[in-house]
């Protein structure tokens, strides 16, 4: 074929669709009904079991609404087990909007030290250009949830609960980005003045992100009193409490023991290996990301026994391939779209990733699993998008799911091989800025 197109390639693209009956059907099909609705194999929706052998949630779910926070989310559904067991109550949610500001404002900072850092490259930098694409998004990473808790502590929901803006987060994010990409500007404009001068008007620019942030926010508490009646009724009083005492106290977890594992299968990516995101995080000088990757089979392993264990799973995927969000179900050949366009689609787990056609986007918590013969079969997922859909907000992920679209786990390192736990102490590969490996769950 020529470099361009050309009337007779058109028409003759034309020809070879017009002539097979199929493509009119799929065409007849498709433009009335969701391609979704289309290409939905029935078989393996109508073939899956709801029901796991091992099943640890007796909770309500959670709601991120319109924010990006399901890493936050995940993260305190987590630790909210222990405390709900603590505390004798049936319910309990730590506020997400604390973790929230505080991300904000410690990324805000993260953001603009990056910039002072490549102060001295060209803003099309590729680097430089990465930055500013997207300087302050909801999304994250669970090293980055145990930073913000290990700086900034918890509080309970009652103590900051959610703001029309915490639930809905575009407007402040808008206005953030143009105050960092505006500040951004300066920074570098300062770059021969030096650092001094540079991070004198960071404090500036650190000044404005606070006023959004309380505007939109409000202002995380200091102290707070804290009392509660617990399920038989019984009333109890701790009294004031500062974040940080509050997470020493119900934070039944230790987050210091718990590890980022990951399955990334590219040739380039070995395992056994320790990698890191350059620039990726939130906190500045805080522990960095840093992932292990492992084999897929030991990170199924590692998940299905810590949920017959009794502990759920912090995790992240690709959330909306393969997915049918009204059943609440992941199967990996659960719409069958090379049938409807005639086309078949033969990217692996490493190509899509070495070629963009996937990261990870959403993250989540296994609170349950089907083993059949000492293996998974499928897991139960508590999401935090309310619960209209599946059951009651729990939905299930057939194994064949797993595979192809979950990326990380956090597990405690002590349940790793003794090789790969002492592999975490050896100083990480470093991946560029925008490797996709460095992707955040929104």
């Amino acid at each position: 074929m020529d470099r361009s197109l050309t009337p007779d390639h058109l028409d003759s693209f034309d020809k070879e669709f017009a002539a097979r009956t199929v493509n009119r059907l799929m065409q007849n099909a498709v433009t009335q009904t969701s391609v979704d609705d289309v290409a939905l194999d029935r078989r393996i929706l109508t073939g899956i079991d709801h029901s796991v052998s091992h099943h640890l949630d007796d909770w309500k779910v959670t709601n991120q609404k319109q924010s990006g926070r399901c890493w936050m989310f995940a993260g305190l559904n987590l630790l909210r087990v222990g405390a709900a067991r603590k505390l004798g109550v049936k319910d309990f949610e730590f506020s997400q909007n604390h973790l929230l500001w505080w991300d904000k404002f410690e990324r805000a900072n993260h953001f603009l030290e990056a910039v002072i850092e490549t102060s001295d490259r060209e803003v099309d930098d590729r680097t430089v250009a990465h930055l500013l694409e997207d300087p302050i998004s909801d999304g994250g990473q669970w090293n980055m949830f145990v930073a913000l808790i290990a700086k900034h502590g918890l509080v309970p929901k009652s103590a900051m609960p959610e703001t029309h803006s915490s639930s809905a987060t575009r407007a402040m994010n808008r206005a953030l980005k143009t105050l960092l990409r505006q500040g951004a500007r300066d920074l570098r404009g300062l770059a021969g003045e030096g650092a001094e001068a540079q991070r004198e008007r960071k404090r500036e620019v650190l000044a404005a992100v606070h006023r959004v942030l309380g505007i939109h926010l409000g202002t995380p508490p200091q102290r707070f009193l804290w009392q509660w009646e617990d399920k038989d009724k019984e009333f109890h009083r701790d009294g004031w409490l500062t974040p940080a005492e509050f997470a020493a106290s119900y934070v039944e977890l230790p987050l210091e023991e718990y590890v980022c594992l990951v399955h990334d299968p590219r040739p380039s990516s070995p395992v056994g290996r320790t990698f890191t995101v350059e620039h990726l995080g939130n906190v500045v000088d805080g522990p960095p990301v840093v992932y292990l990757n492992v084999g897929m089979e030991l990170l199924k392993r590692l998940a299905m026994e810590s949920i017959t264990g009794g502990e759920p799973v912090w995790f992240g995927c690709d959330v909306t391939k393969m997915m049918r969000s009204d059943a609440g179900v992941w199967d990996a050949a659960l719409f069958d779209y090379a049938a409807v366009y005639d086309t078949p689609f033969t990217m692996d787990k490493a190509d899509r990733l070495l070629h963009h056609d996937t990261q990870m986007t959403h993250a989540m918590l296994f609170t349950g699993v089907d083993v059949v013969d000492g293996g998974p079969r499928r897991w139960r997922v508590e999401n935090s998008w309310g619960e209209e859909k599946a059951d009651r907000g729990f939905w299930t992920m057939n194994d064949s799911w797993f595979d192809e679209h979950v990326f990380e786990i956090a597990a405690r390192r002590s349940a790793l091989p003794p090789q790969l736990a002492a592999a975490l102490d050896e100083p990480p590969i470093v991946l560029p800025a925008w490797d996709p490996m460095g992707a955040l769950a929104d």
